[in-house]
């Protein structure tokens, strides 16, 4: 194992892999990001993993040039993860079946890393962002305790949640705990692309809802932002954000019942929809949840941002990092341009 060595000019590489785009920063121990690079996670005819690589390698020339050093490299990753090995079991938006992501990775660049599920260091991050410290403890008197039982749900190319129960992160037998957008919701549904049927990916994800927009004939908004900003004018935009949102009430509806969580934070980018989204999924949740008061929803503190946040946070392994960490990183990724694969 490659252990790094920690000074005031070092910097993580923290990876956020998703279906669509993989995005990385070079960030410093203060949440300050030095360098930020994006790229097509099949760009140009390449595989991910060749993707992934590309930009973990930029963004590590990129902190030498500044005049930093790369100490580590984290990594969030979609699909089920095993964080003890850094395998990705298997994931089906990247073609991975037992891939030793971690082994690869650590061989090619000589820089120790961390692999974790996409969900559940976003999960960390919130956490995070909210007072809880880098065990998940509360830090003091700001930590919002709702976050020790809650259910964590980043939208984006695909659907995920992290189950957090008692301040623990649930990985389950598998480590494919919070699985929810394979969660089957409408029987002989549209088809998802895990080959079952009726899945909440199938309707929810930000890909899916502008793939079934366009499908049903939609013509005016180009994606899923632009539909979510005219459902009072286009009807095939309403009906497909219905459909959206019929699917995830029910998937989290059920989840509420069994997990009790104090609160469920709806991130990734489909959560920039804001009060469009939430109020709608509120008032679904809460009608199929008759028996039990309102359940709290609300956006991420993080948005989009928060699995490359957690993928920085466990990108430093053994850096103990304040509460300030993740809202520091927030900022500094928010001031910062994004490339045209952020868009």
């Amino acid at each position: 194992m490659i252990h790094p060595h920690h000074s005031a000019l070092d910097v993580v590489i923290a990876i956020d892999i998703g279906g669509t785009t993989v995005k990385g920063a070079a960030i410093d121990a203060a949440g300050t990001v030095i360098s930020r690079q994006t790229a097509s996670t099949f760009d140009a005819g390449r595989d991910a993993y060749a993707s992934v690589v590309g930009v973990a390698r930029q963004l590590v020339d990129d902190a030498v040039e500044a005049g930093f050093a790369a100490a580590g490299i984290g990594i969030a990753s979609p699909g089920l993860v095993d964080p003890e090995s850094g395998t990705v079991m298997f994931a089906a938006n990247l073609g991975w079946d037992a891939f030793p992501l971690r082994r690869l990775l650590e061989a090619e660049l000589q820089i120790a890393v961390s692999v974790g599920h996409d969900a559940r260091t976003a999960a960390v991050a919130e956490r995070a962002a909210q007072g809880a410290g880098a065990s998940g403890t509360d830090t003091g008197s700001s930590y919002d305790t709702a976050y020790d039982n809650a259910l964590i749900v980043p939208i984006g190319t695909g659907v995920s949640s992290a189950v957090v129960a008692g301040g623990v992160l649930i990985a389950g037998a598998t480590g494919a705990a919070g699985e929810l957008g394979h969660m089957q919701v409408i029987p002989n549904g549209a088809l998802c692309s895990c080959g079952q049927r009726g899945c909440i990916e199938a309707y929810a994800s930000g890909t899916t809802i502008l793939d079934r927009y366009r499908e049903h004939g939609g013509t005016i908004a180009s994606s899923t932002q632009a539909i979510a900003s005219t459902l009072d004018t286009d009807p095939i935009a309403a009906r497909v954000w219905a459909d959206a949102v019929n699917a995830l009430s029910i998937g989290l509806a059920g989840l509420a019942a069994v997990l009790d969580p104090a609160v469920i934070v709806i991130g990734g980018g489909v959560s920039a929809a804001g009060d469009t989204l939430i109020g709608p999924l509120r008032e679904a949740v809460d009608a199929r949840l008759g028996w039990r008061s309102t359940l709290r929803i609300e956006q991420s503190a993080l948005g989009a941002q928060g699995g490359l946040i957690g993928a920085a946070i466990i990108g430093w392994t053994d850096q103990v990092l304040d509460a300030g960490f993740a809202r520091q990183t927030y900022l500094s990724l928010s001031s910062e341009p994004q490339g045209a694969a952020d868009a």
